[in-house]
């Protein structure tokens, strides 16, 4: 396939002049979306709901449509996948991405269109290969193959023509033959259900493949790639895939795990962060390293930014791209080809540059601490972590956190329980860097902590390991994109993990 990397390079770079068209013109893009969003559905079943016909600008559609969470949309959505046409969108969807939360047991099913496949998703891996190849012209990444440890494939049993699955998987059923053609493993082990299995398989398969590219949630990365080290017995991953050169991650922050990638692969490769979700693909890193991740404004989603602490209210405020201030926490609410209006995602922002727009994702709506005033986001808890487990030489697989309240003996705290790779040779030492950390990076929690007044120091409780993977197994949540809630400002999914740790030890 080595004649195929010249000529996908060049055509790469023949897209450079679009790039530069919407990175430079942002709000000319966002608003000739948005146009062609709402002319495209004025039609369906949502569009005379809201006279889409009668709707011109910006301020007219932000005042005629309220904004949607998923219980809003679903009735649409239900009917959808019962094969009612023009419901939300004015094409065709016969495919659904399964999406869950791990906090709930029950499933989200988001529309994706023809349009949602061509013009976001596909289109903005192009500009990712693009900016790629524009960094790295001498680059080999075509002449092997593409590691995807995505997610599985299911068919709804609603309608013979309609279908849902992992969105990977979706991705990869629909992907054009050059794609499949730079894709390992084959596409039925791709999509296998069962991830223990599939782990296995993915490793036989393609250990013995000219990789150079990964992509997937770094936990099951790492597991993948354990197992192929065992299967070769090499100690590295150079050694397995001499010529890998870049490894794409999304999902949750790579903060905690870039230390252990490094010392697996044993050799400098590169490092892209995607913002890539169900509901669609928003942004990437423009180049390995960047601060932030370059969002695209071309690509069939209109944007919106909530200041998080309109959340909750009955008319929640949002701004477009030209108000948003740097350093600021929003909650992105979008609207897409897929028929997805005004609707709330639940992850959290920050834009780290108004010139391009570059953002970097902070955490989730629901998934921070804030009992005490505290408000501790994901991204203060990762970069926590990340501090601790350098000054105490540990390894960190995964973690969550939850209050401890107020009882008649002691003020409030912060319960950890978290899964090392390598412990630290002390604990309490390793608590001391996490507050520490934490106290660095977030002044509202360093005041709670104030001489012990509103919160004492973190309470460490080191887990067994595995136990994270047999909770998401408890949960129907084991592999794809599943993965551990960081935070939370109760303690349900603590005491859940935590009566799965009392369950073993009983046992033993």
């Amino acid at each position: 396939m080595k004649f195929l990397s010249p000529a996908i390079s060049r055509l790469a770079r023949m897209r450079l002049w679009r790039i530069h068209n919407w990175t430079n013109n942002p709000d000319a893009a966002q608003r000739d979306v948005l146009q062609s969003l709402v002319t495209a559905a004025q039609y369906t079943v949502f569009g005379k709901q809201y006279n889409f016909s009668r709707l011109f600008t910006v301020r007219d559609f932000k005042k005629q449509v309220p904004i949607h969470e998923y219980r809003d949309l679903q009735p649409y959505i239900m009917r959808m996948m019962e094969g009612e046409p023009n419901v939300l969108w004015n094409s065709p969807i016969t495919w659904f991405a399964k999406s869950s939360g791990t906090t709930s047991d029950k499933s989200k099913f988001i529309p994706v269109s023809d349009e949602s496949l061509q013009d976001n998703h596909y289109q903005a891996s192009k500009d990712v290969l693009t900016n790629y190849y524009k960094n790295f012209p001498a680059s080999d990444l075509l002449t092997g193959k593409g590691l995807v440890v995505g997610g599985s494939h299911q068919i709804s049993q609603v309608s013979d023509d309609i279908q849902y699955g992992d969105l990977s998987a979706i991705l990869m059923q629909n992907s054009p033959f050059w794609g499949q053609w730079l894709r390992t493993p084959e596409l039925s082990i791709a999509l296998l259900d069962e991830w223990e299995n599939k782990i296995e398989k993915l490793a036989v398969t393609t250990a013995d493949e000219n990789v150079t590219s990964l992509a997937g949630v770094p936990t099951w990365t790492l597991l993948l790639l354990k197992r192929i080290l065992e299967i070769k017995q090499k100690k590295t991953i150079k050694e397995v895939w001499p010529n890998l050169e870049l490894y794409i991650n999304g999902g949750v922050s790579f903060v905690p795990y870039r230390e252990q990638f490094e010392k697996l692969i044993g050799a400098p490769i590169n490092y892209l962060e995607i913002y890539n979700a169900s509901e669609g693909f928003f942004a990437a890193q423009e180049k390995p390293d960047d601060d932030g991740m370059l969002l695209f404004t071309e690509h069939g989603i209109f944007y919106e930014f909530m200041p998080v602490e309109e959340y909750g209210k009955e008319n929640p405020k949002t701004v477009g791209l030209g108000k948003v201030e740097p350093d600021k926490n929003y909650a992105l609410v979008i609207s897409t080809t897929g028929g997805l209006w005004r609707y709330l995602v639940g992850d959290t922002v920050k834009f780290t540059s108004l010139n391009p727009y570059k953002i970097r994702i902070t955490g989730r709506l629901k998934h921070y601490m804030n009992a005490f005033g505290e408000e501790v986001i994901v991204d203060n808890a990762d970069q926590a972590i990340a501090v601790a487990s350098q000054k105490t030489n540990a390894v960190v697989m995964d973690y969550t956190a939850a209050p401890i309240y107020f009882s008649e003996q002691n003020n409030g705290a912060h319960e950890w329980l978290i899964e090392f790779e390598k412990e630290p040779s002390n604990i309490e030492a390793f608590v001391y860097e996490l507050d520490a950390a934490l106290k660095n990076v977030n002044s509202d929690y360093e005041a709670k902590r104030h001489k012990n007044i509103a919160l004492r120091m973190p309470v460490v409780r080191v887990l067994p390991a595995g136990t994270f993977k047999e909770w998401l197994r408890s949960k129907n949540k084991l592999g794809g994109q599943h993965k551990v809630p960081r935070l939370s400002n109760e303690r349900t999914v603590l005491e859940d993990i935590l009566s799965i740790v009392e369950h073993e030890e009983k046992n033993i």
